[in-house]
């Protein structure tokens, strides 16, 4: 069950994609690198996008006053965006009947399974998994961009998934029947 507290939110079920929780990744070379993750919220989970919506309006409240001299900027950059009509479904049928925000921290989520056992390897959790997330919504002015960021504090896995992004093969799959045996002979 999704639930707010302030601008926290703990979502509902997502699916996460662009995974990047188990070391800091920068998308931009020169970039500070994060943690990071892009949660695909089923547009079907009204309770979730209402309380996403909630944190939103109340951490754009809080950017009037403390980052945008009294008044929201017309250019504002929201971080609930529409996979419908703001990606390519072709090429990222993932996205389809979905929501999506991208949140980042500097320090390391917290990973968990549904059983509340620490997840530790990206054998554990991978992009295309689903679970809930802890995230925070909080207004920012940075270079003449204006906007409320989305924080990441913790993620539980509550089910696998495909693979999303290229799914990596073992080695002895890829290159089966190139082995030699003892005698140097290929299989």
């Amino acid at each position: 069950m999704a639930s707010r507290n302030g601008t926290k939110v703990i979502t509902g079920e997502v699916r996460f994609s662009y995974l990047h929780v188990f070391e800091p990744y920068a998308g931009v070379q020169g970039q500070e690198e994060k943690y990071s993750v892009c949660l695909l919220i089923p547009k079907k989970d009204k309770q979730t996008i209402a309380l996403i919506q909630e944190a939103i309006t109340e951490a754009t409240d809080a950017g009037q006053s403390s980052k945008w001299g009294g008044k929201v900027p017309k250019n504002l950059k929201l971080p609930l965006r529409d996979g419908d009509t703001e990606k390519d479904l072709d090429e990222n049928p993932e996205y389809e009947g979905m929501f999506f925000l991208n949140c980042s921290s500097k320090r390391q989520p917290g990973l968990v399974d549904s059983h509340k056992q620490e997840i530790m390897t990206s054998d554990e959790l991978k992009s295309g998994d689903w679970g809930k997330a802890s995230i925070n919504f909080f207004p920012f002015s940075a270079s003449g961009n204006n906007g409320v960021g989305v924080g990441l504090n913790n993620l539980m896995k509550t089910k696998g998934g495909d693979s999303l992004g290229g799914g990596y093969t073992k080695a002895e799959d890829d290159f089966e029947g190139e082995f030699e045996d003892e005698d140097g002979l290929l299989d």
